[in-house]
């Protein structure tokens, strides 16, 4: 993503602006080399008025510290049992990364205080077992988060949680940054890690509707990364308490953090809740993100070549796909009006929505459209997606003699020698989207 290019992060700002993000940041990733790029990016929302809050984990220093010391730690992640001699480590570890993190805070001028707002009591004895020092998040202060978000502090939690008599336990950071994000009815829930986002059978999910998600856990549990898991099994509890939307990405990544939030395809996994997606009539604001989303198919011939003006000579015809008010697909419906056709034209949908049924509602819409106006048929073209059309749409084959006489004529002129399909439009009935 160019920063450079503000218009890509403005049209984002009025959603966000005084929303709450919690970013839940694992050990590794602080004394990583892109931390302090990370940081430059916080600060970058926080000019945007966008209220951040920081989580960060201590399972990979906590390891080296007992590799210094010559202690074996109990376990690292703080769901396990957590003896004296790991909470020491713990305490340790978690202390200086705090520290570190408010350094580099400062650094750029942001303002941030370490807390003691996690409300902890013992895990307990669990199968016979007992977890002695882990701790479990009983409840979070809000008035005290509430309070430092509204003077411009940004609250940083560690991976520890205090009882009422002043014990310390070992928190797991991952239901840390659930429980906060739930209790503050943050916007979004950021987990950055070492790995680009959720694997599932070693392919990173992109996008994944909370549903989905709970039945590859229930069905596919093996199949899922085991270093992730924990995020994708917190990432469901999150969308479950209220976080609209929860965001796995690679703390590696440069400008990683931004792209995920200010883009539409984003740079690592988006579990989310609920989606407001509409199919709306394109307007004149839409011709740049139009032009933008069929770039990469005009340029591989799949897509016929459009200008600026040839678009808005004809938007009347086309129609944009929006989740949460973000164009991810479109689709144009040409009319002939003489010959009684239609032509389903300019279909595409964005990479990172593939595989979602997408395209088959922009094309169910197009059909929708043409039986409301009384067409007799639908005409396409294509070079590439043929079977698409033919398999998805219910397309057959057909030949330029179907084109009406003026678009043959254009039809020849390309000398594209695309594949013409045809559709009989049944009249009277609409076809719900799928």
């Amino acid at each position: 993503m160019k920063l450079t290019d503000l218009r890509g992060i403005l049209q984002y700002v009025p959603q966000f602006r005084e929303k709450t993000f919690v970013i839940s940041v694992d050990g590794a990733v602080v004394t990583g080399e892109n931390f302090a790029n990370m940081l430059t990016d916080i600060a970058l929302l926080r000019s945007l008025n966008i209220r951040v809050v920081l989580v960060h984990g201590a399972s990979a220093q906590i390891k080296e510290l007992g590799i210094e010391q010559g202690v074996t730690p109990s376990n690292l992640d703080g769901s396990g049992v957590t003896d004296q001699a790991t909470l020491k480590l713990a305490l340790t570890a978690a202390n200086r990364l705090s520290h570190e993190i408010l350094e580099g805070l400062a650094a750029n001028d942001l303002r941030a205080a370490c807390t003691n707002a996690i409300i902890a009591h013992p895990m307990g004895i669990l199968q016979a077992v007992d977890h002695l020092f882990t701790g479990k998040v009983e409840r979070v202060d809000v008035e005290m988060c509430q309070t430092l978000l509204d003077h411009g502090i940004i609250p940083v939690f560690p991976p520890l949680g205090f009882d009422g008599d002043g014990k310390t336990y070992r928190v797991n950071s991952d239901s840390v940054a659930v429980e906060v994000a739930g209790a503050l009815k943050a916007v979004k829930l950021i987990f950055i890690t070492v790995y680009d986002g959720i694997p599932v059978r070693d392919r990173v999910i992109r996008q994944m509707p909370l549903a989905d998600l709970e039945t590859v856990l229930a069905m596919q549990k093996d199949d899922v990364c085991p270093e992730m898991l924990s995020k994708a099994v917190h990432a469901v509890t999150a969308c479950k308490s209220g976080v609209p939307r929860v965001h796995v990405i690679n703390g590696s990544v440069e400008e990683g953090l931004l792209a995920e939030v200010f883009t539409n395809e984003g740079v690592g996994t988006l579990i989310y809740a609920n989606e407001f997606q509409q199919v709306r009539r394109a307007m004149k604001k839409d011709i740049r993100s139009i032009l933008n989303l069929i770039k990469a198919s005009v340029a591989t011939e799949e897509l016929v070549k459009r200008s600026r003006s040839s678009i808005e000579r004809q938007l009347a015809d086309y129609y944009i796909f929006e989740i949460d008010r973000n164009p991810v697909g479109c689709v144009a419906l040409h009319l002939y009006p003489e010959q009684n056709k239609g032509e389903l034209a300019c279909l595409f949908v964005s990479p990172a929505h593939e595989n979602q049924g997408i395209g088959r509602k922009l094309i169910q819409f197009v059909e929708n459209k043409a039986r409301e106006l009384g067409l007799a048929e639908l005409i396409s073209l294509s070079t590439q997606a043929f079977t698409y059309f033919q398999s998805k749409g219910g397309f057959m084959e057909g030949s330029p003699e179907d084109l009406p006489p003026m678009r043959r004529e254009k039809y020849e002129q390309s000398g594209r020698r695309s594949k013409v399909l045809v559709k009989k439009m049944k009249t009277g009935t609409t076809v719900p989207p799928s």
